[in-house]
């Protein structure tokens, strides 16, 4: 079972697709959400979820208080749970629901001209790196100043590799799964 961890929608449960996707667990969730809440990054946010499955990391946010979030899912079927999950979440939070975009996360990257402050990349464990490098240097230009960038990969898969605008802040290892928070390169 996935739900909202805490905030204003705090314990809605959230459907998750049937297959095709990985869920992020709570335990990761609560963890990543606390050390940005402790540090102010979430309240008042632009909130990008990139390979968002059910939207469980964009939706999180915006119940804690994100003043947005944009939902990127090319699945057809995973797209209608982050489509049913936001409207869920915007009922419970009385607010407009999150912006579902039925696209590769490539794709809209390369057409929007919004600019995001906090930005979750959640990709398929099996996207290769060059494809994950890649979409990190399209997500580059649209990031804000003191923007965050939150990669969610495979212990196994190593430091995704960066284009020069990004650089590694810290990471987390939970299991088989490491957290990275990435911010725009200084100088």
């Amino acid at each position: 079972m996935t739900r909202i961890i805490a905030g204003a929608a705090g314990s809605l449960t959230l459907t998750v697709p049937e297959a095709g996707t990985r869920p992020t667990s709570d335990r990761v969730r609560e963890s990543l959400f606390g050390a940005l809440e402790s540090a102010d990054l979430v309240h008042g946010a632009a909130v990008l979820d990139l390979f968002a499955g059910s939207g469980a990391l964009g939706l999180e946010a915006l119940s804690r208080g994100a003043a947005s979030a944009d939902l990127v899912e090319k699945a057809p079927r995973a797209a209608s749970v982050a489509e049913r999950n936001a409207r869920a979440v915007a009922k419970a939070l009385s607010a407009p629901p999150a912006r579902v975009h039925r696209a590769a996360a490539d794709a809209f990257l390369r057409s929007t001209t919004a600019a995001f402050d906090l930005v979750f990349v959640d990709p398929p464990y099996d996207l290769c790196a060059d494809d994950l490098a890649d979409t990190l240097a399209l997500l580059a230009p649209r990031l804000g100043t003191d923007a965050i960038v939150i990669v969610e990969r495979a212990t196994r898969s190593g430091e995704p590799g960066l284009p020069p605008e990004l650089t590694v802040d810290r990471s987390k290892r939970y299991g088989d799964t490491t957290v990275w928070w990435l911010r725009r390169a200084q100088g």
